[in-house]
């Protein structure tokens, strides 16, 4: 049986505005599936963008290198390749074009059927005062929760 692989990029819902999400395929070769398998990646720092042909490309992404690799490892934090229907391709290109949005990855996984996929989303960056205002929500939610527990204790 094979553990879950949930790699996460918490500093996105900080830092963006999340307007509108997409799941996608990456195309990986067979040390950067492994290495993902053992959960060794990370997607904190890095985000999308389209080359001149129009397709989808992840940026920054670091996966380590395969322990037991041979000479054809992979190089760990290079560009992948995103897979999304035409349709969703437009669509986001347009958007990132016409008003400045921003893809960023937010989840990496494995489907049931084995296959790497990443939850992308197009977002908007927050300003400082939007920011302020997550972090006061945060502390008002857990003082909240500190509150009801301590009243249903008694």
């Amino acid at each position: 049986m094979q553990k879950k692989i949930n790699i996460q990029n918490k500093r996105a819902r900080f830092e963006y505005e999340i307007l509108d999400q997409f799941t996608a395929g990456i195309v990986l070769t067979g040390t950067e599936i492994k290495s993902i398998r053992n959960s060794k990646a990370s997607i904190k720092d890095s985000f999308c963008e389209f080359n001149e042909k129009g397709e989808l490309f992840i940026v920054n992404m670091y996966v380590e290198e395969y322990a037991f690799g041979t000479r054809f490892n992979h190089r760990p934090r290079g560009s992948r390749k995103l897979l999304l229907n035409n349709r969703e391709l437009k669509k986001l290109n347009k958007e990132v074009r016409n008003t400045g949005l921003t893809i960023v990855p937010l989840k990496l996984f494995i489907n049931d059927n084995g296959f790497a996929k990443i939850l992308i989303s197009l977002a908007r960056g927050k300003k400082l005062y939007d920011k302020r205002e997550t972090l006061k929500d945060r502390d008002n939610k857990r003082n909240l929760d500190r509150i009801k527990k301590s009243f249903n204790k008694t």
